[in-house]
């Protein structure tokens, strides 16, 4: 009987153990990193970085997915749906359409968003500095750096009169960003012509049709699909001889022949942090939105020589980076 009973005693408990690990698996915080693509893997190691400097490490006390709707906008609101039926702890937002997602999926499950517009006038905080509701996070106003674009690309092309503008009409701030432009144009005499692209098709005939309409130069707005065909954006702008001026130094990286914008690893530090905070019982509505102040700009030189462009020694000394 003794016999019997330890053999049940060590069986039951082994039976017992991976019921415990389940469940203690099944109550680790989940979070929800929905994007427009697939996580730059950059960006996203530097977010999980800052949550494991808190002490949240992936797959030991913390999960995450990664949701992704491959470069199409209208998958985002389905997604974002679908985090809220698993009841994640907590969803990240990366830029404008999946954090306007993840607002209207839902008013109670945190929302921590890295986006390159005005919070306010997206609808996903009240103000600032007291957001109010579910969400909080991270604005790196990439959309009110058109006029600095402009005046840079004015600065090595005095003679510049048509400038392209490239946006996404997926993109909620397709339309800001164009007001933004034409506005910042307006007292330098300068004609922004406006391109439309959401896909890598749309993409060359845009710079088909820049051609044609003898553009000087083109700024390309921000926009999470844009960034995944940064190679093909940075190829097509040297093959048209177009200068053009970026958003992240990553586009520099990839041929580009300037970038000046937020610095993207703070930008995703600071979504990590506040992952962190609320992952441990701060609640969005006690965050106030940061607004990230450092920034980059880079040139390229090869890409300069081959378009046959000499950079001005203000412009050269005034980049954070320098590409040769």
């Amino acid at each position: 009987m003794r016999r019997r009973a330890f053999i049940w005693l060590v069986g039951g408990a082994a039976a017992a153990w991976p019921l415990a690990a389940r469940a203690q698996q099944a109550a680790m915080p989940v979070v929800g990193y929905l994007s427009v693509g697939a996580p730059v893997t950059r960006q996203f190691e530097i977010f999980k970085l800052t949550l494991a400097e808190a002490g949240l490490v992936e797959g030991r006390n913390v999960a995450i997915e990664t949701p992704s709707a491959n470069g199409q906008y209208d998958r985002l609101p389905a997604l974002a749906a679908d985090l809220v039926r698993r009841q994640v702890a907590v969803i990240v937002a990366i830029t404008a359409n999946p954090a306007l997602a993840a607002k209207e999926a839902t008013a109670t499950i945190p929302i921590v968003f890295n986006v390159a517009d005005d919070p306010v006038e997206l609808g996903l905080v009240a103000t600032l500095a007291r957001p109010g509701g579910n969400a909080t996070g991270v604005s790196f106003l990439f959309n009110d750096l058109v006029g600095k674009h402009l005046g840079l690309l004015r600065e090595l092309l005095p003679r510049a009169a048509r400038i392209g503008l490239l946006v996404n009409p997926q993109n909620a701030n397709a339309d800001t960003l164009s007001r933004n432009a034409t506005a910042a144009a307006a007292s330098t005499g300068t004609e922004i012509i406006v391109f439309r692209a959401s896909d890598g098709g749309a993409i060359e005939d845009a710079f088909a049709a820049l051609t044609r309409q003898r553009a000087d130069a083109l700024i390309v707005g921000a926009d999470g699909y844009f960034f995944r065909r940064r190679v093909q954006l940075a190829t097509l702008a040297a093959r048209h001889a177009v200068p053009t001026v970026f958003t992240t130094r990553d586009y520099a990286e990839a041929g580009g022949l300037m970038s000046y914008g937020t610095s993207l690893p703070e930008a995703f530090r600071m979504t990590g942090l506040y992952t962190a905070r609320i992952l441990k019982g701060a609640k969005p509505a006690d965050l106030p939105v940061v607004q990230s102040t450092k920034f980059d700009f880079v040139i390229n030189i090869p890409t300069a020589r081959m378009l046959g462009l000499t950079v001005p020694d203000k412009l050269l000394a005034t980049a954070d980076e320098v590409i040769e």
